[in-house]
């Protein structure tokens, strides 16, 4: 894994203060025990010694302080960028739902496409002026909306129509029932008078036959003595 340089000012990119390197410490330390030194006090050498001894533990302390940093660092990164990558997943699976979608939408096929429409240019000549403008003729949509809207509006005009004849319709069935039953009465009615006319000329007819009228007297006959 590549290093990651610090900045100028000791900060690593994460903005954590890097401690420095212990290698003068350490340079230091080699040339104590080195045979420069094998004539010098040994209390000096000692107490050179714990300096640095001193230095490099406050160095140790550091860079653990700096590693337990860099760690933290990480695992905030890594939550990040996974809170960051299911976000991501999250929007591919709702573009991917959308896309089906969108495609379900397409092949849909509407009852509308099984209605029967009035032609274009019946509508165009038919329907209102607001409803057939330049901009709806030029939106197929649109268009679709308006011949739709006027297709129903025509239904119910025609359905309103064929209800009020059907009303008058049964008016004059109810009409022409109340004159059929008229005409029946009256025909019974007159039926019963020709049947009473019937019988009173029969009646009259065997009252004259059986009292016939006397003969008429000659007026050259002499009457009896």
């Amino acid at each position: 894994m590549t290093p990651i340089a610090p900045t100028h000012d000791g900060r690593d990119p994460a903005g954590i203060v890097l401690p420095p390197a212990p290698d003068p410490e350490l340079d230091a330390l080699r040339d104590l025990v080195s045979s420069a030194f094998l004539n010098h006090d040994p209390s000096l050498v000692q107490v050179r010694a714990g300096a640095l001894f001193a230095r490099l533990k406050a160095l140790n302390r550091a860079a653990n302080h700096a590693t337990r940093a860099h760690k933290q660092a990480t695992a905030d990164a890594r939550t990040e960028m996974d809170h960051t990558y299911l976000g991501l997943q999250n929007l591919l699976y709702e573009k991917r739902h959308l896309e089906r979608e969108i495609e379900k939408c397409r092949q849909f096929a509407s009852i509308y496409q099984d209605i029967p429409v009035h032609p274009l240019e019946e509508f165009k000549e038919l329907a209102p002026e607001e409803a057939r403008t330049d901009d709806v003729l030029a939106d197929e949509h649109q268009l679709m909306l308006n011949r739709l809207s006027f297709e129903l509006s025509e239904r119910q005009r025609l359905d309103q129509k064929r209800r009020e004849l059907i009303k008058q319709k049964e008016a004059l069935l109810k009409e022409s029932k109340t004159k059929a039953a008229t005409m029946e009465s009256m025909k019974s009615h007159i039926d019963g008078l020709l049947k009473s006319a019937l019988e009173a000329q029969k009646k009259v007819n065997d009252l004259v036959q059986s009292n016939p009228l006397p003969a008429a007297t000659n007026p050259s006959t002499p009457a009896p003595g």
